[in-house]
C-alpha cells in the first residue's frame, strides 16, 4: 500500500502527491459506504493510503490517516449536510475586503468560530487597502483593533499594489495554509502574486452587484516557496457545524476568558445577573459588534441560516 497527500478534489476524483508523482485516484467502492456525514469523505490535505492500478498514474484510495484537524462548514446555506474545506492545516487565512465586495463582520466571526472549534490558528488578511477612502480606512483600523486585541494576527495588504505581501510569505514558510473568503476578495490574485508561475484564473468584480464570480471551482493545494497553500472556492455564507448554544461562548476568546467570573457556571451571557461578559461589554472591554454577533448566532436556527440576514 502506498501513502500520499490529496492535493486536489473534484468531488469524485482526487489528485494525490506521491513522492515526485501525481496520481489520479478514485475511492475504492466499499469506501463510499462507510457512513460519512459530509458531502466529501476526503478533503485536500488528507493523508491517504492507496493502491496503484495497472496504469502507474491512477490509483484506488483505501484509507484516510487520522486527521490532525480540519476546517468544516455547512455545505450550502440551507443544507443540513456539511463540507470539509481542508484537512491537516497549520493556519487558516481569511481574506477580507471592505469594498468590492464587502466582507461582513458576521461572516468573519462565523469563520473564526469554526477555526477555534477545530484548533486552527486563524489569520485575518485585509485586502484592497489601496482602494479605501478615509471612512473605510477608519473601519479597517477599528476591525484590526478589535481582532488583534483578542489574539488574531491581522495583516492589511494590497495584492494589486504589492503592499505587505512579504508578511504573508513569512507566515506561509514551512506551513500548510488554507485560504478562504467571499468570491472576489482576491484569493487567486494573492496566490498568483506569491507564485506567479501558477497563473490562476481571476475575474473582475461585477459593477452592478459589486460581487465576485467563482474562479476557483475545486479546492487545490499549491506549493508556495517553502510552504503550501490550499485555494478554495469563494463562499457567501459560513454555516457553523456541531456547536451547541451552551458551548458557543467558548469559541469567542474574549468571552471565554471571563467565563469563570460570571455568577453562574452555565451563564449564557444574555439575561443572567452578575454576568462578567455583559459588564465588559458595557465598559467597552469587549467589542459591542462581536457581542451582538454572538447573540445573533446564539438565537439563530443554523439549519435555516443565510448570510443575508446580517447584511
Amino acid at each position: 500500500m502506498n501513502k500520499g497527500t490529496v492535493i486536489k478534489s473534484t468531488g469524485s476524483r482526487y489528485l494525490v502527491k506521491y513522492n515526485d508523482k501525481i496520481i489520479n485516484c478514485t475511492l475504492r467502492g466499499k469506501f463510499k459506504t462507510k457512513g460519512f456525514r459530509t458531502t466529501n469523505p476526503i478533503a485536500v490535505g488528507d493523508n491517504i493510503e492507496f493502491e496503484i492500478t495497472d496504469d502507474e498514474f491512477t490509483g484506488l484510495i483505501y484509507k484516510i490517516s487520522e486527521r490532525r484537524n480540519y476546517l468544516i462548514r455547512k455545505s450550502t446555506n440551507l443544507s443540513k449536510e456539511t463540507h470539509i474545506i481542508a484537512a491537516n492545516i497549520d493556519f487558516a487565512f481569511l481574506l477580507i475586503s471592505l469594498v468590492k465586495p464587502v466582507t461582513y463582520q458576521m461572516f468573519i466571526d462565523r469563520y473564526l468560530i469554526s477555526c477555534e472549534a477545530n484548533h486552527i490558528k486563524a489569520v485575518l488578511i485585509f485586502n484592497k487597502i489601496d482602494l479605501y477612502n478615509q471612512e473605510e480606512l477608519q473601519q479597517l483600523n477599528e476591525l484590526i483593533n478589535i481582532y488583534s486585541k483578542i489574539g488574531y494576527n491581522c495583516i492589511p495588504v494590497s495584492v494589486k499594489e504589492n503592499i505587505n505581501i512579504n508578511a504573508i510569505e513569512e507566515q506561509i514558510k514551512n506551513h500548510t495554509i488554507v485560504i478562504s473568503g467571499n468570491s472576489g476578495v482576491g484569493k487567486s490574485s494573492l496566490i498568483n502574486r506569491l507564485q506567479p508561475g501558477l497563473k490562476l484564473k481571476t475575474s473582475e468584480i461585477s459593477d452592478s452587484h459589486e460581487q465576485g464570480k467563482h474562479t476557483t471551482t475545486f479546492a487545490e493545494m499549491h506549493k508556495i516557496g517553502e510552504g503550501y497553500i490550499i485555494d478554495t472556492p469563494g463562499v457567501r455564507g459560513f454555516g457553523i457545524v456541531n456547536i451547541e448554544n451552551d458551548q458557543l461562548s467558548n469559541f469567542f476568546p474574549e468571552l471565554y476568558s471571563l467565563k469563570q467570573l460570571c455568577k453562574f457556571n452555565n451563564c449564557t451571557h444574555t439575561h443572567e445577573p452578575d454576568c462578567a461578559v455583559k459588564k465588559a461589554v458595557e465598559t467597552g472591554k469587549i467589542s459591542i459588534s462581536r457581542y451582538r454577533n454572538y447573540l445573533g448566532i446564539l438565537a439563530d436556527d443554523s439549519a435555516k441560516y443565510r448570510q443575508d440576514n446580517y447584511l
